[in-house]
C-alpha cells in the first residue's frame, strides 16, 4: 500500500481547531478507500515563533521538504505582529518563503456556492443566475510581491517606498498552462484578468496568454481589464468559469470571488509547484485568516480546511475518488441543515447552528455514506 506523507501545520489563531476536523475527515477516507496517509504536525507562524524563535523552524522546513504536500493552516495575529520587525512576521518569513521555497506558482482557488446556502451569498438571488461556480487561477510567485528593488527610504519630507511588478513570458506561459488545461475539465471558457491598458506588464500578459490559447481551441478565451472584472463579479459572476491573474490582482480578486460564496469559511485553495515521480508537491490552505476574536471557542468554521484536504487528495495524489468523497460529504452536511455561525440564518427553517466540532463530525460521518 503506498504511503503519502503530509505535513501539518496549524499555525495560529483557529488554525489548531480546523485542522484537527480536516485531519479527522482525511482519516476517514484514507480507512474507507484504502491508502496510507503519513501526517506529522509542526509548528509554524507564532506558534513556531514561541517554540523556537522563528515563523518557519529550520525543523518545520525540514519537515516539509521530506513530504510529498503540505496541509496548512492559517498564520498571523495582529495584536502581536508589531512586535516584530515586518520581515520575520509570519506572512513574510513563513507563508511567502515556503511559496518561493516549493516553487508554487500556481494558485487555484475554486468557489462554489451550493444552492442550500443561496442566502449567504450578498447577491439577490437573480443575479447569482443558474449558480456559481469558479476556478480563479492566480500566478503566485512573480509580480509585484516578489519583483525587485522592493525598499522603503527616506527622501527629503519624508519616505519613498518602491515596489517593483516583474512579469516574464515563461513565468506567464506556464500559468497560463494551467489554467487553460483546468478550463478544458471544466466549461471550456477562460477569462483573462490584467491592464493591458496602462501597465507594461498587462500588455506582455496578454500577449503571452493569448499566444499559449492557439494550443487550446476547444477553449473559449476572453481578456478583461481588472476594474472591470471585479464589477463583472459582482454584476453576472454566472459568466465566469476559470479567472487568470496574476499575484495581486488574483489576490484581489479570489477574495472578491470568495464572498460569493457566503463566507471566506468555505473556500479553500491549492497552491501547486514540481512534480515529483508520481505525486505533484502542493500546498493547501483555507483562504481565510486566524480569526484570533473567535479562536477556541467552537465557532470556526472548518469547511474550507476539509476542502483544502479534498484538493490535496487529488491535485498532488490523485486520489480523486476520495477528494470527491469529501466534497460530496461537506455537501450533505449542508444540505442536513447543519450551519456554522458564519453560513447560518434563523430564517431558514431546518437549519441549526453547530460549532466547529459538530460540523467536522458531521461531515466525517457522511465520508462514504
Amino acid at each position: 500500500m503506498k504511503e503519502y506523507k503530509i505535513a501539518a501545520l496549524a499555525g495560529d489563531g483557529i488554525g489548531p481547531e480546523v485542522m484537527r476536523e480536516a485531519l479527522q475527515v482525511l482519516r476517514a477516507t484514507e480507512t474507507a478507500f484504502g491508502f496510507k496517509l503519513a501526517v506529522t504536525e509542526a509548528a509554524v507562524g507564532w506558534a513556531g515563533i514561541d517554540q523556537a524563535g522563528q515563523a518557519l523552524p529550520e525543523a518545520t522546513l525540514a519537515l516539509c521538504r521530506a513530504s510529498d504536500a503540505i496541509l496548512f493552516g492559517s498564520v498571523g495575529l495582529p495584536d502581536r505582529d508589531p512586535t516584530i520587525p515586518k520581515e520575520a512576521r509570519p506572512e513574510r518569513a513563513a507563508l511567502l518563503r515556503l511559496r518561493k521555497e516549493f516553487g508554487l506558482f500556481a494558485n487555484l482557488r475554486p468557489v462554489r456556492l451550493p444552492h442550500a446556502l443561496a442566502h449567504a451569498c450578498p447577491l439577490t438571488r437573480e443575479r447569482q443566475g443558474d449558480g456559481i461556480d469558479i476556478l480563479v487561477v492566480r500566478e503566485l510567485t512573480g509580480g509585484m510581491y516578489f519583483g525587485q528593488p522592493k525598499k522603503t527610504e527616506a527622501i527629503p519630507g519624508g519616505h519613498r517606498a518602491i515596489d517593483t511588478m516583474v512579469y516574464t513570458t515563461p513565468e506567464i506561459e506556464r500559468i497560463a498552462q494551467v489554467a487553460f488545461q483546468a478550463a478544458r475539465l471544466r466549461r471550456k471558457k477562460l477569462t483573462s484578468i490584467d491592464k493591458a491598458n496602462v501597465l507594461e506588464n498587462g500588455i506582455l500578459w496578454r500577449e503571452v496568454v493569448t499566444t499559449v490559447g492557439r494550443q487550446y481551441p476547444d477553449v473559449t478565451l476572453e481578456h478583461m481589464f481588472v476594474d472591470n472584472g471585479a464589477m463583472q463579479l459582482m454584476l453576472r459572476p454566472a459568466q465566469f468559469d476559470v479567472l487568470l491573474c496574476e499575484n495581486m490582482f488574483g489576490d484581489i480578486l479570489s477574495d472578491e470571488a470568495a464572498a460569493l460564496a457566503g463566507s471566506l469559511g468555505m473556500l479553500p485553495s491549492a497552491s501547486l509547484g514540481a512534480v515529483r515521480g508520481e505525486t505533484t508537491f502542493g500546498f493547501y490552505e483555507p483562504a481565510g485568516g486566524t480569526a484570533p476574536d473567535i479562536a477556541g471557542k467552537n465557532l470556526a468554521n472548518p469547511i474550507a480546511q476539509i476542502l483544502s484536504a479534498a484538493l490535496l487528495l487529488r491535485h498532488s495524489f490523485g486520489l480523486n475518488d476520495a477528494a470527491a468523497a469529501i466534497e460530496a460529504a461537506v455537501n450533505q452536511a449542508i444540505l442536513a441543515g447543519n450551519r456554522t455561525g458564519d453560513i447560518f440564518s434563523p430564517s431558514e427553517a431546518n437549519a441549526r447552528r453547530v460549532g466547529t466540532r459538530e460540523m467536522g463530525a458531521a461531515i466525517t460521518a457522511a465520508i462514504g455514506g
